[in-house]
């Protein structure tokens, strides 16, 4: 049987990888700004099919729900 590697001391653990550290407040499982913005405008897809789909179904609600935003708006202040 062979011994320890050459590059180890016998019975040490071999010294960390600085570049495989991740930065120590760095969270390693965050999701990046991409994944994060995919994930939203997926959302936001989404959102506006089954809004499309609300008022081809339920066409009076829709029409009494654009009235109520059309109300909001005229009455929001700039």
């Amino acid at each position: 049987m062979q011994g320890p590697d050459p590059g180890q001391a016998a019975g040490r653990d071999p010294a960390p990888d600085p570049a495989a550290d991740p930065a120590p407040g760095l969270d390693v499982g965050a999701p990046t700004d991409a994944a994060r913005s995919r994930r939203r405008a997926q959302f936001l897809r989404e959102l506006n099919e089954a809004k499309a789909l609300q008022e081809r179904v339920k066409p009076r609600r829709a029409r009494a729900a654009r009235m109520r935003q059309q109300m909001r708006m005229r009455t929001f202040r700039w």
